[in-house]
């Protein structure tokens, strides 16, 4: 897949000022388990091969891969005494995918970040089902939510008729979606999930929206996440945007388990 532009730099100003947004653009999939994206951590460094930082962080992978919580989809793990060695591992699968879907979803992750930042300290990296974040620095828990690695993705196809309606119409289903997400209960898991269906002319819209377990705003998360999908008047048949904290999406087809 290709990523095209950049977010151009006049989307910087009216965020509070936040610096490194990174948006990009490509081809929306339906592929289970699909590479979406990722970004190594330069800043944190990289270890060396039998280093002690190298250790832990396989003790949490090999942890990860053994006892993985299938019943919420979600895990933070931390080891390391020293800034040197010390390392966070945090997953997240989507809402609707849990049990053996979440666990495969996350061992793929944990291959394709070895194959892509190969020796980094920290990084991320999206799959269609699930997310994994390594870093070398503990946040506070619940966290703020980080606007520095974000990107969209949207369906190639362009709308029939008339494209800012159906914005506003995709605009305010997420708004109903939004207003449902909060800790409950679904297939025995603790998510901040919700997704649905609604008849669109013709059409079937279909969205979900999701939160990281541990974010401490997940409403204004959504709420800024959402706002980003049709600036430009990029009104496409779908799109989506993913952060390390929440997530969006909508299609004109289904992508979800019910």
């Amino acid at each position: 897949m290709k990523f095209s532009y950049p977010l151009s730099k006049r989307f910087f100003l009216p965020i509070l000022s936040i610096q490194f947004l990174i948006i990009h653009s490509v081809s929306s999939l339906n592929l289970t388990n699909e590479y979406l994206n990722h970004k190594c951590l330069l800043n944190q460094g990289k270890y060396k091969l039998g280093s002690k930082y190298e250790k832990n962080l396989n003790m949490i992978f090999d942890d990860i891969r053994t006892s993985h919580d299938d019943i919420t989809g979600y895990s933070h793990s931390s080891v390391g005494k020293t800034t040197a060695d010390f390392v966070v591992v945090v997953t997240q699968c989507r809402g609707d995918s849990y049990g053996s879907k979440c666990r495969t979803c996350i061992d793929t992750a944990i291959t394709g970040f070895r194959k892509r930042c190969p020796s980094n300290k920290g990084g991320i990296i999206w799959y269609d089902q699930c997310l994994l974040y390594i870093s070398t620095i503990e946040e506070k828990n619940p966290v703020t939510t980080n606007y520095k690695n974000i990107f969209s993705i949207y369906n190639p196809n362009n709308v029939r008729g008339d494209a800012k309606l159906f914005a506003m119409r995709v605009m305010d289903f997420f708004s109903e979606l939004t207003l449902k997400v909060h800790k409950s209960a679904k297939h025995s898991r603790i998510i901040f999930y919700a997704a649905g269906e609604k008849k669109l002319g013709k059409n079937k819209l279909y969205a979900m929206v999701q939160c990281l377990e541990h974010i401490m705003d997940c409403k204004s998360c959504l709420t800024w996440s959402i706002s980003k999908l049709f600036e430009n008047n990029n009104i496409k048949q779908g799109g989506r945007v993913l952060g390390t904290e929440c997530d969006v999406r909508y299609e004109l087809y289904p992508f979800v388990r019910s």
